[in-house]
């Protein structure tokens, strides 16, 4: 049996004989075929690199068609929501006010660890549309700094201090939309930490919109175990100071 990994250059799944890891060929024809198939259909997808590519199908269970058409969804999303290729600051002024949003270190994969402070989330300022124009923002701002050949980031979910005054169920599925058909597979793992009982029910409303995949990835830390569970995925030296970690917060606009 041959081995080998998958080896990432300049966004082009290439194979190497190394390390053990087996050759996934299924994947790579699957790559090419749909690369070919949604090239027919809108030529800019030229454009586009194979592990965006690869990050829908795996989506989409290796799927080509489904991965296509959720792909296709996205391209025509990502025309008419960011049709300069960027959100500007000035676009979100009430959301970067409420300084709710972080990135700071990397865990032990090398995925950037984001931190988002739910408490500071006020859904009564700003409006719907400069919400997700933010999340849209934030998650454009993460892929933007992540390290050559990564494709996931970790984030910390903090609830301390959350209160129905910060409960947004439109805006946590907005978010979630947003986050599985537009950003798939980027997601690594969510810590959701400090939460109060309260915030079980808007969880009971938000939960049965999160895709298996995504819910594998969600962690609910206990209050007790919450330095010791982060340490196992981030290093000390990495993780944020309000969590016994050695670096300090820096908001992702300042980033």
């Amino acid at each position: 049996m041959e081995f080998s990994n998958i080896e990432e250059s300049n966004g082009v799944i290439t194979e190497e004989k190394e390390n053990g890891n087996e050759i996934n060929e299924i994947e790579q024809s699957k790559v090419r075929l749909m690369r070919a198939f949604v090239e027919r259909e809108d030529p800019s997808v030229k454009e586009v690199d194979d592990l965006m590519i690869r990050r829908f199908l795996r989506a989409r269970e290796l799927d080509i068609e489904k991965a296509s058409t959720l792909f296709q969804k996205y391209l025509s999303w990502r025309r008419s929501f960011i049709p300069n290729g960027f959100i500007a600051p000035s676009e979100i002024p009430n959301e970067l006010a409420q300084n709710k949003f972080f990135m700071q270190g990397a865990d032990k994969q090398n995925r950037p660890v984001v931190v988002v402070f739910g408490a500071r989330h006020k859904p009564y300022k700003g409006s719907f549309e400069e919400f997700k124009r933010f999340v849209v923002y934030t998650l454009e701002r993460i892929c933007a700094i992540m390290p050559a050949g990564e494709e996931k980031f970790v984030s910390i979910a903090d609830l301390k201090g959350w209160g129905y005054s910060n409960s947004d169920i439109r805006g946590y599925l907005a978010a979630l939309s947003i986050l599985q058909d537009c950003y798939p597979e980027r997601l690594g793992k969510l810590f959701i930490v400090h939460v109060p009982y309260i915030f079980m029910t808007a969880w009971k409303v938000v939960s049965p919109f999160i895709d298996r995949k995504t819910k594998n990835k969600i962690i609910f830390v206990e209050n007790k175990k919450l330095k010791s569970t982060l340490l196992e995925d981030i290093d000390e030296s990495q993780l944020p100071d309000v969590y016994g970690g050695k670096l300090s917060l820096v908001p992702i606009q300042d980033d």
